[in-house]
């Protein structure tokens, strides 16, 4: 079975938790805080391999995580260091975060790794904490959680070569003919339903790839009949070879409604080199009609006659193929656009603390991304964490927000999952 498309959840680790512990040995006085570091989640990396030739293995791995770091413990330890997870993927796999399918990554070397999601830092044990206005610090950071992302993995196969034309009309069969590789043949439409590769080695040493995809249709650059399939791999080949079968009643309209799709679709398909070949070049009908191709496209592009069950013609395309492949430029699936600079002003830019919003009589709510973060790294086991967190409230202006907003004395406040009652 062929997949070419998963979609998964990926979590990364979060950061171990800071310790708060005081050194308590015999013979040592005022042993003061050892509270170690917690450790740093698992990240999760992409790796690209030429080892893995489908996406099937990520089909029912609906989420993958990555283990959380150890806590701190006592003595300064540092906890320990989660495992990092490298998930292999085929090389020509491209990866998007959804739910905005935002490209992130074209994995097009093997070997080549990404990072997908970052673990979560540990946080600082009490031992951090020690100043000359605080000698016994009875406050420790919470571990930062890791990245999530849902993404999609999409297989864009890599081939030099890659035939296009509607289904039935000798793409597999020009394959078969050509390398080792062996696609199913058949005279009914839509044979092929997943691409082949195959390797073409050449009489002088040289050899390329070259692949047979699934045949295209009328309207295939929106997705009928297996267009968005076939399309999503002829991505990434640099010479595009063009079939078209003498047999069928009107070839060069076989040919323009092709190429239409082709631009439709994009990626710059239709600005690639393109050989058209016609097939089936067996009879007096088909040679008449293979001559009308040829003056009909003269000076556009490279027309060549085959007739693959007897090899003829094959020969010439092959070394005309190479010669193409010399001059084909590289085609980025996804251009990096320059950005002009950006100068930041920090009071215009600068994202607010926090946000306070009334969600009923007598209870407020405050969020933000800032304000959260700094709440997830506070530890408020200890009276302590929770006087800091008080004190970091205050000092950021959020008693001064609430009094605006008419908050009264025994109103209740929510950040995250931790409640509190206002009191001027």
């Amino acid at each position: 079975m062929f997949i070419d498309k998963a979609k998964i959840i990926l979590k990364a680790g979060k950061g171990g938790d800071g310790a708060i512990s005081f050194l308590h040995e015999k013979f040592i006085e005022k042993g003061g805080p050892d509270g170690g570091n917690g450790g740093h989640g698992g990240n999760i990396f992409l790796v690209a391999t030429n080892d893995e030739t489908t996406l099937i293995k990520y089909r029912h791995s609906r989420k993958i995580t990555a283990e959380n770091g150890g806590n701190g413990a006592k003595k300064k330890m540092f906890g320990k260091k989660a495992k990092d997870i490298f998930l292999n993927v085929p090389v020509g796999t491209v990866v998007f975060q959804e739910p905005e399918h935002t490209f992130l990554a074209d994995l097009s070397k093997s070997g080549q790794e990404f990072l997908v999601c970052k673990g979560g830092r540990g946080g600082r044990g009490n031992s951090c904490f020690v100043s000359n206005t605080n000698r016994v610090p009875r406050v420790a950071e919470n571990g930062l959680p890791g990245e999530e992302k849902e993404i999609t993995l999409e297989l864009k196969l890599l081939a030099d070569v890659g035939l296009v034309g509607l289904p039935s009309v000798g793409k597999s069969t020009l394959l078969s003919v050509v390398s080792a590789a062996k696609p199913e043949i058949a005279d009914y439409p839509f044979t092929t339903i997943t691409p082949n590769l195959g390797i073409v080695y050449l009489d002088d040493g040289s050899s390329f790839v070259m692949a047979d995809l699934p045949g295209l249709i009328e309207g295939a650059s929106v997705g009928k009949g297996l267009g968005l399939q076939f399309l999503r791999h002829v991505e990434r080949c640099r010479v595009l070879v063009h079939i078209l079968d003498m047999t069928r009643d009107d070839p060069i309209n076989d040919f323009n409604l092709i190429n239409k799709e082709l631009e439709a679709y994009g990626f710059n398909l239709i600005k690639r080199p393109m050989i058209v070949v016609c097939s089936k070049v067996e009879d007096t009908d088909s040679t008449k009609k293979y001559l009308e191709v040829k003056e009909k496209l003269k000076g556009q592009y490279d027309v060549c006659p085959i007739c693959s069950i007897i090899h003829e013609g094959i020969y010439e395309l092959l070394y005309k193929l190479k010669e193409t492949l010399k001059d084909a430029p590289f085609f980025p699936l996804y251009e990096t656009k320059d950005q002009d600079v950006k100068i930041y002003d920090a009071k215009k830019d600068l994202k607010p603390e926090f946000e306070i919003k009334k969600t009923k009589p007598h209870e407020f709510v405050i969020y933000g991304e800032r304000i959260e973060r700094t709440y997830s790294l506070i530890n408020i086991s200890t009276d302590e964490g929770i006087m800091k967190l008080i004190s970091i409230l205050r000092n950021i202006g959020v008693d001064q927000k609430l009094h605006e907003m008419g908050a009264e004395d025994g109103d209740s406040v929510i950040l995250c999952d931790f409640e509190f009652e206002f009191f001027e």
